[in-house]
């Protein structure tokens, strides 16, 4: 086996890794799309507990809130990511008719640019040479350093896809004991047993938030469990204060 793994197809391990590189990128969203999936329904969940109300409705509304919220936080990230994107080309559209209508002035800015630097003499001369010698390079530069944007590589509507499928598919845990209870009798506490879940959702959804903080796993982990249970615990204490004040 070792030998095995040892003459492996260097390609077939580039492969591999730039496979996982490009779905790595799109970790965050996966991340952040999961805990507000999984706060807001749990939250729901715990609200309607405590105001009492029937599993049934628990199950509507959670459901409700699922799918409309998720398409509404996924429609956000889609615009907010475009936006972004649509920014940066209308600069840099901007960039390249400066670059071709007033060189002069747009060499000067590089030189300026690069003398902050540290740059002089020759060696200014040259860099300065260098990168307008190439378009492309020039324009790329006066957006980095003058403009200060970097282009978004990543494709709005993957943020979008990704933050949607996150959302309802951890924000779906909170539902699933009542699910089964409804299609066949839960032998359990359903709000316990769905706190535990959660939980579990909590601590997957931290562990992978670390990767994109890169912070320790215990601090991710004890973060997000923390952000559910405050979620969790007001809703349910209103919940259960506006039931009181309406029956009575």
């Amino acid at each position: 086996m070792s030998n095995l793994i040892s003459n492996q197809d260097p390609r077939i391990s580039c492969q591999t890794q730039s496979l996982f590189k490009k779905h790595q990128e799109y970790l965050g969203e996966f991340v952040y799309g999961g805990i507000d999936g999984a706060v807001t329904t749990f939250a729901v969940v715990a609200g309607s507990v405590g105001a009492g109300l029937d599993n049934t409705i628990i199950i509507i509304l959670g459901f409700a809130n699922l799918l409309a919220d998720g398409f509404a936080m996924s429609i956000g990230a889609y615009l907010s990511s475009k936006s972004v994107k649509d920014n940066y080309n209308k600069h840099k559209a901007a960039e390249y008719w400066e670059v071709n209508n007033l060189p002069e002035q747009e060499r000067e800015e590089v030189e300026l640019i690069y003398r902050k630097k540290g740059f002089e003499g020759d060696l200014l001369k040259q860099v300065v040479n260098t990168i307008t010698a190439d378009k492309d390079r020039w324009v790329d530069v006066m957006m980095k350093d003058e403009l200060m944007m970097s282009e978004e590589t990543k494709s709005p509507f993957k943020i979008g896809l990704v933050t949607y499928i996150s959302f309802v598919t951890i924000g779906l845990i909170p539902l699933l004991v009542y699910l089964w209870d409804f299609l066949s009798e839960f032998p359990g506490n359903l709000f316990l047993w769905t706190s535990i879940f959660t939980s579990i959702a909590f601590v997957f959804i931290g562990f992978l938030k670390t990767y994109v903080t890169e912070t320790s796993k215990l601090k991710g982990i004890l973060e997000t469990l923390i952000l559910g249970a405050l979620a969790a615990t007001v809703s349910y204490f209103v919940g259960d204060i506006l039931e009181g004040i309406i029956t009575n």
